[in-house]
């Protein structure tokens, strides 16, 4: 699926930013019933209810630009993830709170409020939900890259959730080389609020594009022999770099 592993030029999202927070489905406040959300505080993420289920995870060889992928089926339990990317606001929500410090992300010039936060590290994604946590009483964290491919394809085996193709009425990404078959687009250059394309059928929107977002993994070139297969993340005692998907 081309929320690859590998970064990929031509279908790049446009800056390093923070995704989903995810916690546990029996943590949740919400009714039982996938595509449900709620937010646990006014300046919390609204969190999506994902249904469990098994998938096939990694790209069929056949798949353009895939990375180094070997295919194996993953279990996921039930969990809760943002129905958004995190945006500025609720950065600085985590900032106001005393969660968040360390240098102010850089907007580039492209605005704040609801527009993706950009330019932070795994450790102050980590502190991010590391704040949610203490400020609900809820078990917030990064998720792992079973959880996220997993939510994002939603049911679909297809390169991307809305098929074999994309466009960027559907997406923000360099669209100056269509992927395949599929038109060329836009290339717009910077980030767009987060929300402003349709949401797959979990109910999540920008799994496509817009900004990387940071895993619980560590990093391997290729799917580790040793991979979870219960949805859980790969970790290694010596862990230098950590997985991006988006």
């Amino acid at each position: 699926m081309n929320e690859a592993r590998a970064l990929l030029l031509a279908m790049a999202a446009i800056s390093i930013g923070m995704g989903l927070v995810v916690y546990s489905v029996y943590a949740i406040r919400a009714p039982s019933t996938a595509g449900a959300s709620v937010a646990d505080c006014a300046d919390c993420p609204q969190m999506m209810l994902i249904p469990a289920g098994e998938f096939t995870m990694g790209s069929p060889g056949s798949e353009l630009l895939r990375g180094l992928e070997t295919q194996h089926r993953v279990t996921i339990p039930s969990f809760a993830l943002s129905k958004d990317e995190i945006s500025f606001a609720q950065w600085d929500a985590c900032v106001a709170g005393g969660g968040c410090d360390g240098p102010a992300p850089d907007d580039e010039g492209w605005g704040r409020g609801t527009r993706p936060v950009i330019g932070v590290t795994w450790d102050e994604a980590k502190s991010y939900a590391a704040w949610l946590s203490k400020k609900t009483g809820k078990p917030y964290r990064v998720p792992s890259e079973a959880e996220w491919e997993y939510a994002a394809r939603a049911g679909t085996a297809t390169p991307f959730s809305f098929g074999a193709t994309i466009t960027t009425e559907q997406a923000n990404y360099d669209g100056s080389t269509g992927y395949g078959d599929g038109p060329s687009g836009a290339n717009r250059q910077q980030t767009l609020p987060v929300g402003s394309f349709p949401p797959n059928a979990f109910g999540l929107h920008d799994v496509h594009g817009n900004v990387w977002e940071w895993m619980e993994d560590c990093w391997h070139d290729g799917y580790a022999d040793d991979a979870p297969t219960n949805g859980g993340p790969y970790l290694a005692k010596d862990c230098g770099e950590h997985v991006m998907r988006g």
